[in-house]
């Protein structure tokens, strides 16, 4: 990745356009302008993926209960891009079998689910959907409650590790020339002759040595989700964007096995909550809520939202006794939502929005698996001040052709790592494995990751703060106890010579690692 000792020759550059924001959107924009022949420059305040875009509920989906509200459209379009990035990036984005309990009074019944899930089906041009008597679906998904089950419904969508589909997009990106970096803050908007003429660059703060840097472009492109108005208001728009926070639980995969995804209604409220295995863990979520917090702050579940899903949980697994001690972590992340003023926050609108102000083209709302779409759509309104633009919009696969190369065999390599890997580096993956030290291709356990990708991240990921290795880079922070604590020390050995940290350097962000864990992944204190 590219390193910050190169800043200053970049930032001299006129690019033709200036990305704001290190999320999955900006990520996708970058990599459809870069491939295009457009030069770009992506910037984000924090890290890649420090926001919405690492703390998903990590699905690839449709969005069932879009058709309930009516919006055919986005649930077709969502459909037809989990397809495309099952097939574009295997290993990164894997099929996920849900199982829906049908239980006697319990909405939505089986008629009603099963007419939705054949809408589903026909937009994916497949037939995935299966109805199970109650025996053989206590067999599909043992532990549920059994009290009223009369039998389940059995469908398909996706899952991800939503940061690191932002790396790997990011990654092709910058083979296509595209630049990125993080933590790289815009303290304001540059204007033609410093009127109020359109928007013409940026002035950026380097968030790690303070200096700022002017930065000119043909286009200026907000692409910061949840915090898009913040930009937008220094320039006078009004607040368009409802910031929803969804909160999810982390469960050891033991303390709440599961072969199948679990979908559910909330007991108290009838929401969907969800239950499936990630990475070696079980994930649960999610909440959806006003969040009234500053966005300047990290976003933390709160002990309501905590109470919320454990009462979700004790519900539909009784058997199993699931106490509050046996959550490893739980993670928040807000949502940018486009605010139509709908009492029940759950209700509103998952489309994704655009505005072209002055010169400065934000890009909100929408959702993790429709990011391409969102890309393609910012460029063609890019197109009307990048008219070279308007003939090279035709979409094209993701990563495009020979963006993956099989990797040699290996049989210190652990069974399913290959194609794991493949997907989340693509032609990188055979370097990462080459790079590997004597038993650095072994698993970590209760995770899927092995301790080679810590080195590579080290050496080749932009890390700059302990708390990208293990919170991004891998996923180590929610996946283990006590966010890693334990295998500190072997992280230590591993990624301190890669980084060029002093010994008082790992030690300082070893301290602020620890004190984020607890204060926004542990259990709420109150």
């Amino acid at each position: 990745m590219n390193g910050r000792a190169a800043l200053p020759d970049l930032f001299a550059r006129r690019w033709d356009l200036v990305v704001i924001g290190g999320g999955i959107s900006g990520a996708g924009i970058l990599l459809e302008a870069a491939r295009r022949g457009l030069s770009v420059l992506l910037v984000e305040q924090r890290d890649f993926a420090w926001g919405t875009s690492s703390r998903s509920s990590k699905l690839v989906h449709g969005g069932l209960r879009y058709l309930k509200q009516g919006q055919f459209a986005l649930t077709r379009e969502s459909v037809h891009e989990r397809e495309h990035l099952l097939r574009q990036a295997a290993g990164l984005v894997e099929p996920q079998s849900f199982a829906f309990g049908d239980y006697v009074g319990r909405k939505p019944g089986k008629r009603a689910f099963l007419v939705g899930l054949a809408i589903y089906d026909r937009m994916a041009g497949q037939r995935s959907r299966h109805y199970f008597g109650q025996a053989e679906f206590a067999a599909l998904a043992p532990n549920l409650a059994v009290e009223g089950l009369q039998g389940g419904m059995v469908y398909m969508d996706a899952k991800t590790d939503d940061a690191r589909l932002v790396l790997r997009v990011l990654q092709e990106a910058r083979a296509h020339d595209g630049v990125a970096v993080n933590y790289m803050a815009v303290e304001s908007l540059l204007r033609e002759g410093g009127g109020t003429k359109s928007v013409c660059g940026v002035l950026l703060r380097d968030g790690l040595t303070g200096e700022r840097h002017e930065v000119r472009a043909r286009l200026v492109v907000n692409a910061t989700g949840a915090w898009a108005d913040r930009l937008r208001a220094r320039e006078g728009g009004a607040p368009r964007l409802r910031p929803l926070r969804g909160s999810h639980l982390v469960l050891p995969a033991w303390r709440l096995p599961l072969a199948q995804a679990i979908s559910l209604m909330h007991p108290a409220d009838g929401r969907p909550v969800f239950a499936f295995p990630w990475e070696g863990v079980t994930l649960v979520g999610t909440t959806d809520v006003d969040h009234k917090e500053d966005l300047a702050r990290e976003a933390a579940i709160t002990r309501g939202e905590f109470d919320y899903l454990m009462a979700a949980l004790r519900d539909q697994f009784p058997q199993l006794d699931l106490q509050e001690q046996d959550v490893i972590a739980t993670y928040a992340g807000v949502r940018p939502v486009i605010d139509s003023g709908k009492a029940d926050p759950s209700k509103e609108g998952r489309d994704h929005a655009f505005w072209l102000e002055g010169g400065l083209l934000t890009v909100t709302g929408g959702k993790l698996t429709t990011f391409r779409v969102i890309a393609l759509d910012a460029l063609k309104l890019a197109s009307t001040l990048l008219p070279e633009l308007k003939d090279r919009l035709a979409p094209q696969p993701l990563f495009g052709t020979g963006a993956t190369r099989p990797l040699h065999y290996s049989r210190t390599l652990p069974a399913g790592q290959a194609v794991r890997l493949q997907g989340r580096y693509g032609t990188l993956a055979q370097q990462l494995v080459d790079a590997a030290n004597p038993g650095e291709l072994e698993t970590i356990t209760g995770t899927q990751t092995i301790w080679a990708q810590l080195r590579w991240a080290a050496r080749r990921e932009s890390v700059c703060k302990l708390e990208d290795l293990l919170l991004r880079r891998s996923r180590l922070g929610i996946q283990l106890r006590g966010g890693g604590i334990d295998i500190l020390p072997r992280i230590r050995a591993i990624c301190q010579p890669e980084l060029g940290w002093t010994d008082q350097r790992w030690e300082a962000e070893q301290t602020a690692y620890l004190a984020l864990w607890h204060t926004h992944y542990s259990l709420p204190t109150q």
